[in-house]
């Protein structure tokens, strides 16, 4: 591709009241409102003195910015230009959000935490968010590490972090987010909770499960058709216990602890199967897996010591040919194991544990989007931050739904460039507002059935 002028016929000026950047805001704050966001957080987060005012319209600022791409408080200015105060109402300027965010205290941050997880059940109600939702969901936790810089954030502390397979000392804060989702559906946030830097990783995990569990029973999960996934760090008694009680099977890593160690030394030769795997094979006549893994099962109690949160349950284990040892005289294993209630079969159980994996794509959506950097040098202004980049990412994850087709798995970044930062020029038609958006844009089926959708008229009952 090549400019079709030189240098000198090609001017700038920055004079158009009609244009705006991105047009796919428009159907996806609609969603918003359906899904309550305003009356929600009118309702719900109550901070005092001016700061507080019009709560409403600011955090709705912030997500709005943040559909855009906005990774900091000045981007959020981004909803104020052209014609978008012909689009909307009520946009703040970056200061005033700045002052907002900053009044905000650990109190008002659970506030809003209450706010996205009601909006979560909203869309799950009116967009096919989570389908196949009654006949299995999955509950995934994780935590990881936001790095910051400066000396000037509260709670912000050295903590773990891998980087290329290598474990590494980063300063920053230490967000645990958790998601929902099901066979056929890409994982929405259904809880955020910002920590220190140095917190554990399963630290609040227990109690961010019940407020989970809620989320996904309103998103229609059903008592025995829930699986909890997570890494060693949430093999925690307490944790464990309050999904059992809320009848949700666990699928979590376990440790190399001598009980466990024990255990897989006593799992008889014959009873590993081999598994399909990297560099497997498939044998058409014993229709068997040839590969270099293999899995079994033994009964496994866990916290056995611990009467309170004793469960009893199975030992999954997966080992491994260590590629280093290729040419000794046995063959050498590295063993991976995770604790489960869950009653599936082995290959199934083994293959759904590893499916855990797909949290980290949201949290790389998140770092590479509202989550670039916490913006605030204030703890609960960035807990509040990381609450409105869960909505906003949610709301994407709904227009991608009602888009169809690969929008509905696709990345946010993805959705982000073909159906929100679309550009549009606001023209009158018969006391409508019409927007001409840019003719031949490849993705215009996927824009417009978000479009229709979004303002569509409620249905009655």
């Amino acid at each position: 591709m090549r400019l079709c002028h030189s240098a000198v016929r090609v001017g700038a000026v920055f004079d158009d009241p009609n244009l705006v950047a991105s047009a796919g805001v428009v159907p996806v704050m609609r969603l918003a409102e359906q899904a309550g966001l305003h009356d929600l957080v009118e309702d719900r987060v109550r901070i005092p003195e001016s700061a507080g005012a019009n709560p409403a319209a600011k955090v709705g600022s912030i997500v709005a910015g943040m559909l855009t791409g906005a990774d900091s408080i000045d981007d959020l200015d981004v909803v104020r230009h052209g014609g978008m105060g012909r689009l909307f109402t009520g946009a703040r300027a970056p200061s005033t959000v700045g002052t907002f965010l900053r009044a905000f205290t650990w109190g008002h941050a659970r506030q809003l935490e209450s706010v996205a997880r009601q909006i979560t059940i909203g869309l799950a109600s009116r967009t096919p968010l989570l389908p196949g939702a009654e006949q299995m969901m999955f509950l995934d936790a994780d935590s990881t590490l936001g790095e910051v810089f400066g000396h000037a954030k509260q709670g912000a502390a050295f903590g773990h972090a891998k980087v290329g397979g290598y474990v590494v000392r980063l300063r920053g804060y230490h967000p645990l987010i958790a998601t929902l989702s099901t066979p056929t559906a890409a994982p929405v946030i259904a809880a955020t909770r910002l920590r220190a830097g140095n917190a554990g990783s399963a630290r609040g995990a227990a109690s961010m499960a019940r407020e989970l569990i809620s989320v996904a029973r309103g998103c229609g999960g059903q008592p025995g058709r829930m699986l909890f996934r997570g890494d060693s760090a949430f093999y925690v008694g307490e944790l464990i216990t309050a999904c059992r009680q809320a009848g949700v099977a666990v699928s979590v890593t376990i440790n190399q602890y001598p009980s466990v160690v024990a255990a897989i030394a006593g799992v008889q030769e014959s009873a590993w199967m081999p598994i399909r795997y990297p560099k497997a094979v498939w044998d058409a006549q014993t229709q068997a897996w040839i590969s270099d893994a293999e899995i079994a099962e033994t009964p496994f109690t866990a916290f056995a010591a611990d009467k309170q949160h004793r469960v009893v349950g199975r030992l999954v284990v997966r080992r491994v040919r260590d590629q280093n040892h290729l040419d000794a005289l046995f063959p050498v294993w590295r063993c991976h194991a995770f604790f489960t209630t869950s009653t599936a079969e082995l290959v199934e159980a083994e293959a759904t544990h590893r499916q855990h994996a797909v949290i980290e794509h949201v949290n790389d959506d998140l770092k590479h989007g509202p989550l670039a950097h916490f913006p605030s040098g204030c703890f609960a202004a960035n807990a509040a931050w990381l609450t409105c980049a869960a909505i906003a990412f949610n709301l994407t994850r709904a227009a991608g739904c009602l888009a169809g087709g690969h929008c509905a798995k696709a990345r946010i970044a993805t959705l982000r460039r073909q159906l929100i930062n679309v550009p549009a020029r606001i023209a009158h038609r018969a006391r409508r507002l019409i927007l001409h958006l840019p003719q031949h844009w490849p993705w215009e089926p996927a824009w417009l059935a978000l479009s229709a959708t979004a303002h569509a008229p409620p249905r009655t009952a």
